[in-house]
């Protein structure tokens, strides 16, 4: 293992050197750091020239003042970096933009991987399992519009329908009966689409899906939902339910009632500490609690599963662990929902929905106040950053699942009689997820690539905004500042990529 990750450290480090000498020449040559100053009228213009001159090493060739800037960027190896100054930014040190910048893109493309992989991949799975069915070709086809679109326009028109008609809505909230019907019918048509059967079934399913979509909406316009939200603690509960059913049908399948059961205790245990929790929420409005409780309803998971598990404690013990880890996430929503008729009192006319930047500014407010406001700015670059990726890891996901399906190993498992669940989640999904995870290494490139766009779309402050600034301004410490940022990434996540062959397929040896 030690030797693989130095030999792909040594390969990779020379990638990175050639590199960053191609973008720090080519920067360099085709950008002048004193046109500014030529042309202006201050009468210490030539003290200025002098100084820009001695800060940034002019007086020495672009081969040169590259070797000078790659020798501040090694003492970063002993936590001493040295990346310059920028002199677009009235001479302020890259390394204190970058801390900056960086926080808020790779809070932005975290946001968006994560959902991503979770909703492109669950999606991909379900369309491999419902080939050639209906459900299959409208997920085909709205696929190969997304990953068609530019992401521009997609952030146009989450900024148009997703924020500014969205807010007016929010402003008046009344749900119309047209809204009722438009809702009632596309679930209609998703859920009679995924479940499939013959036409009496669809028929059943549609019906069901139109009634249970359409009433939920216009229960929600009639309770005033959308100017007081909340879960609450039968909202809580009934989700919970549903998420330990859900998850132990793909973790162990229904038939291990110990699983079930495990995770339906989970459930009790979290509905019964609801109501204490909201004190000490209030209470303690700090962020390692909230580090501490989510490690806490994973042990509680855990001992649960172990508890009750009998012969099957780690397939209890994991499953009951993912439903306390859902189900507490839902608890802080809960919480944080609490503190929304408040933060629309408080916040500018623009609206619930933001669309610039990435923080309300002069907003105070506790914890849940700090973490509402930056989900609502949050939202829609997420989304537009994450809906390509979604469509890439649906087609792919798709593409590898049926292909392992078609293996002669799955086909014996089936001789066995293993039951279908079995097959896909054990034998077919881990093997289809090899490939999967290559693309989610460098997608994670193209998503910081997209940042640069979404983020100036959306006024972000973070790496986007960052690069574009030093370009149009050719700053090369700059530039070169986010060339570093994105290149150790791409090196983290391509290592990640690497270990996860070998997790994924014993066959593989790390050596």
């Amino acid at each position: 293992m030690l030797t693989f990750l130095l030999r792909r450290l040594g390969a990779i480090l020379l990638v990175l050197l050639v590199a960053s000498f191609i973008v720090y020449t080519l920067t360099a040559i085709g950008s002048d750091p004193l046109r500014d100053l030529r042309g202006s009228s201050a009468p210490n213009r030539d003290e200025q020239i002098a100084y820009r001159i001695e800060v940034l090493n002019l007086d020495l060739p672009p081969v040169l003042r590259y070797f000078t800037w790659l020798g501040g960027a090694a003492q970063c190896f002993i936590f001493q970096c040295d990346l310059g100054v920028a002199y677009s930014r009235s001479n302020q040190p890259v390394t204190d933009a970058l801390a900056t910048a960086a926080g808020s893109t790779i809070q932005l493309v975290t946001a968006a991987t994560i959902i991503a992989i979770l909703v492109g991949i669950t999606i991909g799975i379900l369309t491999a399992l419902r080939q050639y069915s209906g459900f299959d070709y409208t997920v085909t086809f709205l696929t190969f519009i997304v990953y068609s679109l530019p992401i521009f326009w997609v952030a146009v028109l989450l900024r148009e329908y997703g924020a500014i008609r969205f807010n007016e809505f929010l402003a008046d909230p009344n749900v119309t009966w047209l809204a009722i019907l438009i809702t009632g019918l596309i679930s209609g048509i998703l859920f009679m689409s995924l479940l499939g059967g013959s036409w009496k079934t669809r028929l059943i399913t549609f019906g069901s899906a139109f009634v249970a979509a359409g009433g939920l909406l216009w229960f929600l316009g009639v309770t005033g939902w959308f100017t007081t939200p909340t879960i609450g603690l039968i909202g809580v509960i009934i989700t919970g339910i549903g998420a330990a059913v859900g998850v132990t049908a793909i973790s162990t399948g229904l038939a291990n009632r110990r699983s079930l059961l495990a995770s339906l205790i989970t459930v009790a245990i979290w509905a019964a500490v609801y109501y204490p929790l909201q004190y000490l929420f209030f209470y303690v409005a700090e962020g390692w609690m909230l580090v501490l409780l989510g490690i806490a309803a994973i042990g509680i998971g855990i001992l649960v599963g172990v508890i009750v598990g009998g012969d099957g404690k780690r397939e209890a013990a994991r499953t009951a662990a993912i439903v306390s880890f859902i189900l507490i996430i839902l608890v802080v929503i809960d919480r944080v929902m609490l503190v929304y008729p408040d933060y629309v009192q408080r916040i500018p006319q623009s609206g619930v929905i933001a669309t610039i930047g990435s923080r309300t500014p002069g907003l105070q407010g506790d914890m849940w106040f700090q973490m509402l406001d930056a989900f609502s700015h949050l939202i829609l670059p997420t989304i537009a950053l994450a809906l390509v990726s979604i469509a890439a890891y649906t087609r792919y996901t798709r593409s590898s699942l049926l292909e392992v399906m078609n293996q002669d190993y799955v086909r014996t498992a089936r001789a066995k009689g293993l039951t279908e669940r079995t097959v896909v989640v054990r034998h077919a999904m881990r093997n289809a997820l090899i490939p999967i995870a290559t693309i989610i290494a460098f997608d994670i490139g193209a998503l910081i690539g997209g940042a640069v766009i979404t983020e100036t779309i959306f006024a972000w402050k973070g790496m986007g905004s960052l690069f574009v600034d030093g370009l149009n301004a050719g700053d090369v410490n700059l530039v070169m500042g986010f060339f570093l940022v994105t290149g150790l990434l791409a090196v983290v996540f391509n290592l990640i990529a690497d270990l996860l062959y070998s997790a994924l397929d014993p066959r593989i040896r790390v050596n």
